[in-house]
C-alpha cells in the first residue's frame, strides 16, 4: 500500500497558480484523523471518484466523520475508523489575480453616423483582475484532474469573453454617441464590461473584480485590410493606399522628400480618410458634397497645398524634384487638378 499521508498541505504563495492538487498525479491515502492544513489564503476540496467530499477553509483541521460525513459511506466502521481511503485535495487559492492584461486582437467595429463611413475600426487594451469566489465549482468545470493549474491556462478563455461582451457594450453605446464621446468615456466602458461579464465569470466559479480601459482608439488599419472588410469603395481605396506609401516613404531614412515626406508625417490614413467622405472624393464623375467648395481645375502652390492637407514647401519641393507636374509662368507655379490626381495615385 502507498504510504499514507498524515499531514497534508501546500506550503506556497500561489502567486500565479490558482489550483494545485495533492497529489499531483493519482490518489493519496489518507484516513480518519489526518491533518489538514489551510493557508489563509487557499481553500481546500476534497475529491474521491470525481466527487466533492467537502471544503476547509483556512486553518487546521483534523478529517473526521464529522466534517466530512460523507466518508462514512466509503469506510463504513471497519478498523476503528481508521482505515485509510484513497482521495484528492486541491489547493485553491482565494487571492485576486491582478494586472491581468487583455487586448483586442482584431478591431471592433462598430457604428459611427454622421461621420467618415458611419462605422469605426476600434482597438484597446487594458487590465482586469479576478478571484475564485466557488472553489468547488471552479475545480470541477474547469481544472478537472489537471496537477496545477495557472492564471496562463485561462487567460484566452477570459480575455474572449471580456472583449465579447466590450463588442456587445460598443454596439450598444454607439447608437447614442459617436466614437470621439465613446472614447472619453473609458471608466463607464469599464463598468459595463464589468456589470454584463459577471454572469459568465460566476458560472465557472469565479468574480470579476475590476476591469480598466488603459486605451481605445480608432485602428491604424492598412488600406488594404480595410478594403478586405468591405468597407471601401475603390476611389476611397486608391487615396489610402497612397497615404500608406507615402507615410511608410517618410518613416524610412533612404526614401525621398519634398511632398512624400510631408504627406506621410502629417496626413495619416484618418485624415485622408476623413478628407475623401467630406469633400466626396472629388473622384472622376462623383458629384461635389452638398454644400462644399468646388475644386478649382488649375491651382496655386497655396490651393495645392491646401487641396493635399500638407505644407506649401511640400508642394514646392515636389515640383522641383520632378514628384509632381506644374507650369510655370513667370516666377509662379501653376498646378492642375489632374497632376495632384495623378500624383496621389501613382
Amino acid at each position: 500500500m502507498a504510504r499514507i499521508f498524515d499531514v497534508i498541505e501546500y506550503p506556497n504563495e500561489m502567486r500565479d497558480e490558482i489550483v494545485h492538487r495533492f497529489p499531483e498525479t493519482g490518489s493519496g491515502d489518507f484516513r480518519i484523523g489526518s491533518q489538514v492544513i489551510v493557508r489563509e489564503s487557499q481553500n481546500a476540496v476534497f475529491y474521491r471518484d470525481g466527487k466533492a467530499l467537502d471544503n476547509f477553509g483556512p486553518g487546521r483541521h483534523t478529517i473526521t466523520t464529522a466534517n466530512v460525513p460523507v466518508l462514512i459511506d466509503f469506510i463504513g466502521k471497519a478498523f476503528n475508523d481508521r482505515t485509510p481511503f484513497t482521495a484528492e485535495v486541491y489547493y485553491v487559492s482565494m487571492r485576486e489575480f491582478a494586472e491581468q492584461k487583455w487586448g483586442t486582437p482584431q478591431p471592433i467595429i462598430v457604428r459611427n453616423p454622421g461621420m467618415g463611413l458611419g462605422v469605426a475600426l476600434l482597438q484597446g487594451f487594458g487590465t482586469y483582475s479576478f478571484e475564485v469566489s466557488d472553489p468547488q465549482q471552479f475545480v470541477t468545470q474547469i481544472v478537472g484532474t489537471s496537477g496545477s493549474y495557472r492564471t496562463v491556462e485561462i487567460e484566452n478563455r477570459l480575455r474572449s469573453m471580456l472583449i465579447s461582451k466590450m463588442a456587445d457594450l460598443l454596439g450598444e453605446t454607439t447608437a447614442a454617441k459617436s466614437v470621439p464621446e465613446l472614447i472619453a468615456l473609458t471608466e463607464e466602458m469599464g463598468s459595463g464590461v464589468r456589470a454584463k461579464s459577471q454572469d459568465d465569470f460566476k458560472a465557472i466559479g469565479l468574480t470579476l473584480k475590476s476591469f480598466y480601459i488603459e486605451s481605445l482608439k480608432p485602428s491604424d488599419k492598412s488600406a488594404e485590410e480595410l478594403r478586405a472588410m468591405g468597407m471601401l469603395d475603390m476611389a476611397t481605396y486608391t487615396q489610402l493606399q497612397a497615404a500608406d506609401a507615402m507615410r511608410d516613404a517618410a518613416q524610412n531614412p533612404s526614401g525621398g522628400a519634398g511632398l512624400t515626406a510631408g504627406i506621410g508625417a502629417g496626413m495619416g490614413i484618418g485624415n485622408v480618410l476623413s478628407q475623401s467622405l467630406s469633400q466626396g472624393m472629388n473622384a472622376p464623375g462623383a458629384a461635389p458634397a452638398a454644400g462644399a467648395p468646388a475644386v478649382p481645375d488649375v491651382m496655386t502652390p497655396t490651393e495645392a497645398a491646401s487641396y493635399l492637407k500638407v505644407a506649401e514647401e511640400d508642394v514646392v519641393a515636389a515640383i522641383e524634384e520632378g514628384q509632381l507636374k506644374a507650369k510655370k509662368i513667370g516666377k509662379a507655379y501653376r498646378i492642375s487638378k489632374e497632376a495632384l490626381d495623378e500624383f496621389l495615385s501613382s
